[in-house]
C-alpha cells in the first residue's frame, strides 16, 4: 500500500512529499539545507537542540522541523498548501539565537580538540552563528567522567544533545550514559561512572558534535588533513563491515566506519575501530629460521630455498592451514601451488567446522544481513552474535526493537541485548525441538518469515555434520525456506572462511582436515597466518609460518616467512551473507615483509611449479575465470534459487552427541595476532574480564 502524499510549499517551491515525513526531512527532499546538532536519522527524536527551527507560515513561532510531521502542518486560510520558510529573517534569527545559547559556555580551546576540523558545532557556529556573545558571564566547568579505555571525556564541550545516551540505549542495548541534573547543572555521565561495557562504544565518538567525547588512542595524534584515507574492509570478523583507514606516512592512525547500509549501516564494533593499534606491534618484519631452539634473521633466498626444500618432500606428509585473515588471492595461489605439489592435505576451516565446499547456501547466511530486519522469529543456535558478530546482533535488536521479533536461542545462556526464550543448550535439545508442538517451536511456526541461525560452536565437534542436517531438518519443518525467503544462516566468524569454502580450500581426496593434520604425523605444515591452534599439537613437524605478527604460530615456527597485515595489500574477502568485497592497501608492508600471494608465487619457482600468473591483475584475472563468484563485487546472493535448495538434505544423517554446545569467541577483544597487539583492546580485555579474574591473572 502506497504512503499517503502532501503538497506543502518550502520556501516558494511546492513539492509532494510522504505525510510521515518530519520537515527537517521535507526541507531535504527539496535540497534544502537544516542545521542540527541533535537529531539523527537512526536515533530517536530528542528535539532538544532546536537547531533546526523553521518557520511555518501562519504560526506565531518557529518550530522545530526534526520534531514536527507534514501531516500536522496546517494549510492556508483559503484551502493554500501548508508552507513552511527555511531562510527567512525570522528562521535566521532564531538559529543565531540557539547558536549563541549554545555557545555561552563553551570552551574557546578549538585549537586543543581532538575535534578540530571535523566539528559540526564549529562548522555550524560558522555557518549560522552571530559574529560575537552577548553573554559576558563566565563560563561553567563540568568535570571530566571515566568512560573506559575507549572513549575520552572533555564534558565542558557537551551541549546536551543526547545522543550518546540514544544510541547506547537504543542500539547498543546497554544504557549505561544518561543526563543527571537540570538546567545548568545538567550534564552526561556513565552510570557510577564505569567504563561502558558495550562492543559498540566507540561509535559515540563519531556521533558526538562536539569534542565532548573523543578517541582516547588517537587524541593528539594527527589532524584529520593530515591523514591519506582509503576506502577499505574490516577483517576483524565476518560481517565485512566497511571502513576507511586514515594513516600518515608508514603507520595506520584511525579508523572509522563507512555507510553501507547492507552490511554495518554506519557503525563499527570497537575492535574493529582500534584493531589499528596492533598493526605497529609484535609485527614481522624479516624472515627468520630456528637454529637450536632460536630464531637468526635470514635474507628471502635463503628463506625461500629452505622452504621449498622441505615442500618438496612426500606430498602425502605436507598440510597447510588458512587463518582467519586470509584473502582469497593468497589462498588462491597457495591452492595453485599446493595442487601442482600433489598436496592434498589444506584446510581453512581453523575452527574445526565440519562445513563442506559445493553448494554456496550449505554454509552462507542466506537471509543477508539486512535481511534480518523482514524476520518475525529467530532461533539462534550454537552461536553468540553479540561476539562473534556484533554488527549482526545490532541488526537483530533493532528488528526486535521495531518489529516485535521473538527470538529463542540453543546454546549458553549469555547476554545478548534483547529477550529471547532459552530453549535449550544442546545438540539434543536441536534435534527434539521439531518434535514438539508448543513452546518455541510454534513461533516458528507460526511466523511468516522464521530465521534459523547456526553458529560455529554448533558446526565445530565430532558431529557437525549432524548438527547441519538437523538444523536443516528443523528449518525445513517450520517452512524456513520458500521460493522468495530463505531463513537457513550459518554464522561464521573468520573473514577468510567463506572465500575459503567457494575457492576450495578444503582436502582432497585422502587429506587430512585440521583435526587430521594436528593428530598425524607429519614432515612440513604451513601455517597461512594460523594463530588459533594448539601448536603443540603438531609434535616434530617442520611448521612453515607466513603471517605478519609474532603470535602463537610464529612461536612454534622452524621457518618465519614475513607476510603483510590486512591493511597493507589489496585483496578480496567474502562476508557471511556471501558478499564480495574489496579491501584496498592503505599504507606498505612493513621492513621486509612481502605480500602473501607473493610470497607463493616466489616459492614456486623454487619448486619448479612457476605459478602462471606475475601480478595481482593477472591472479585475479585467473581467479574469476575459474570461479565466477568472486566476480560479483558487493553482491550478497540472498534468497537467490531458494526455491531450489533442499535444506533437508544439508549436512550427514546420524545422532548428535547430547552435551552442551560449546563457544566459538571466549574473548572478544582477542580473536586474532593483530587485536592481541592492540594496548587498548588489552584493556578492554581486562574490564570485561571483570576485578575477580583480573586478580587471578
Amino acid at each position: 500500500m502506497s504512503e499517503d502524499l502532501r503538497k506543502i510549499i518550502i520556501d516558494g517551491q511546492e513539492i509532494e512529499v510522504p505525510t510521515s515525513y518530519t520537515l527537517l526531512q521535507a526541507a531535504e527532499t527539496a535540497g534544502r539545507e537544516i542545521p542540527r546538532f541533535c537529531y539523527h536519522e537512526r536515533l530517536s527524536v530528542a528535539g532538544n537542540c532546536r537547531m533546526c527551527l523553521v518557520e511555518l507560515v501562519g504560526a506565531p513561532k518557529p518550530a522545530a522541523s526534526c520534531a514536527m510531521q507534514v501531516k500536522d502542518m496546517r494549510g492556508g486560510p483559503n484551502g493554500e498548501p501548508p508552507a513552511m520558510n527555511t531562510l527567512s529573517p525570522m528562521v535566521k534569527k532564531a538559529r543565531e539565537g540557539v547558536m549563541e545559547f549554545l555557545l555561552i559556555n563553551h570552551p574557546l580551546d578549538c585549537p586543543i580538540c581532538d575535534q578540530g576540523g571535523e566539528c559540526d558545532l564549529q562548522d555550524q557556529s560558522i555557518a549560522y552563528g552571530r559574529t560575537g556573545s552577548r553573554f559576558p558571564e563566565n563560563k561553567r566547568a563540568v568535570e571530566d567522567k571515566y568512560m573506559g579505555p575507549i572513549v575520552a571525556t572533555e564534558m565542558t564541550r557537551c551541549i546536551q544533545c543526547t545522543r550518546c545516551v540514544r544510541f547506547v540505549t537504543e542500539i547498543a542495548g546497554v544504557p549505561e550514559i544518561g543526563m543527571i541534573g537540570r538546567g545548568e547543572d545538567a550534564e552526561i555521565t556513565t552510570y557510577l561512572e564505569k567504563s561502558i561495557t558495550s562492543e559498540l562504544s566507540g561509535n559515540v565518538i563519531d556521533l558526538c558534535p562536539v569534542g565532548a567525547l573523543t578517541s582516547k588512542p588517537y587524541a593528539f595524534n594527527a589532524r584529520p588533513w593530515e591523514l591519506e584515507k582509503t576506502e577499505t574492509i574490516d577483517v576483524m570478523d565476518a560481517v565485512g563491515s566497511n571502513i576507511r583507514v586514515d594513516a600518515r606516512g608508514p603507520a595506520v592512525l584511525r579508523i572509522l566506519p563507512r555507510v553501507h547500509e547492507g552490511v554495518n549501516e554506519e557503525w563499527i564494533s570497537d575492535k574493529t575501530r582500534y584493531a589499528w593499534e596492533g598493526l605497529g606491534r609484535q609485527r614481522l618484519d624479516k624472515p627468520y629460521v630456528r637454529e637450536a631452539g632460536k630464531l637468526r634473521a635470514i635474507a628471502w633466498p635463503e628463506a625461500l630455498k629452505i622452504a621449498a626444500g622441505k615442500l618438496s618432500g612426500d606430498a602425502s606428509k605436507i598440510g597447510a592451514i588458512a587463518g582467519d585473515l586470509c584473502s582469497v588471492e593468497e589462498m588462491k595461489a597457495a591452492k595453485d601451488l599446493f595442487d601442482a605439489l600433489g598436496v592434498v592435505s589444506y584446510d581453512c576451516r581453523q575452527d574445526g567446522s565440519k562445513l563442506n565446499s559445493g553448494n554456496r547456501q550449505d554454509y552462507l547466511f542466506n537471509t543477508t544481513i539486512a535481511g534480518i530486519e523482514e524476520a518475525d522469529a529467530i532461533l539462534i543456535i550454537g552461536a553468540n552474535p553479540r561476539t562473534e558478530a556484533t554488527m549482526i546482533n545490532a541488526r537483530i535488536r533493532k528488528t526486535w526493537l521495531n518489529n516485535d521479533t521473538q527470538v529463542g536461542l540453543i546454546g549458553a545462556p549469555v547476554d545478548l541485548t534483547y529477550p529471547y526464550e532459552h530453549v535449550g543448550t544442546s545438540a539434543a535439545d536441536l534435534a527434539g525441538l521439531k518434535k514438539k508442538r508448543s513452546g518455541f517451536i510454534k513461533t516458528l511456526k507460526d511466523a511468516k518469515r522464521p530465521m534459523i541461525i547456526l553458529g560455529s560452536a554448533a558446526l565445530a565437534g565430532a558431529d557437525g555434520e549432524q548438527v547441519l542436517r538437523a538444523a536443516g531438518e528443523l528449518a525445513a519443518a517450520v517452512g524456513a525456506v520458500s521460493a522468495d525467503w530463505n531463513g537457513f544462516n550459518v554464522l561464521h566468524t573468520a573473514a577468510s572462511r567463506v572465500g575459503g569454502l567457494d575457492l576450495g580450500f578444503v582436502p582432497g581426496t585422502g587429506g587430512h582436515d585440521v583435526a587430521g593434520l594436528q593428530s598425524a604425523s607429519m614432515d612440513t605444515i604451513v601455517l597461512m597466518g594460523a594463530d588459533e591452534l594448539d601448536m603443540a599439537s603438531f609434535g616434530k613437524a617442520f611448521v612453515i609460518y607466513i603471517g605478519s605478527h609474532g603470535d602463537a604460530g610464529a612461536h612454534r615456527a622452524d621457518l618465519i616467512l614475513p607476510g603483510a597485515a590486512w591493511t597493507e595489500q589489496d585483496g578480496i574477502f567474502v562476508n557471511t551473507e556471501g558478499r564480495v568485497q574489496l579491501a584496498s592497501r592503505a599504507v606498505f608492508p612493513k621492513g621486509d615483509a612481502k605480500e602473501n600471494w607473493a610470497i607463493f608465487r616466489a616459492l614456486s619457482e623454487h619448486l619448479g611449479k612457476t605459478l602462471p600468473y606475475d601480478n595481482l591483475a593477472q591472479l585475479r584475472r585467473q581467479l574469476f575465470a575459474s570461479h565466477a563468484v568472486f566476480a560479483g563485487i558487493d553482491y550478497a546472493p540472498g534468497s537467490d534459487d531458494a526455491a531450489e535448495f533442499d535444506v533437508a538434505k544439508i549436512g550427514a544423517a546420524g545422532d548428535v552427541a547430547d552435551s552442551d554446545f560449546g563457544v566459538a569467541v571466549t574473548n572478544f577483544y582477542f580473536t586474532n595476532p593483530i587485536v592481541r597487539a592492540s594496548k587498548t583492546l588489552a584493556e578492554c580485555s581486562a574490564i570485561a574480564a571483570g576485578p575477580a579474574q583480573a586478580a587471578a591473572e
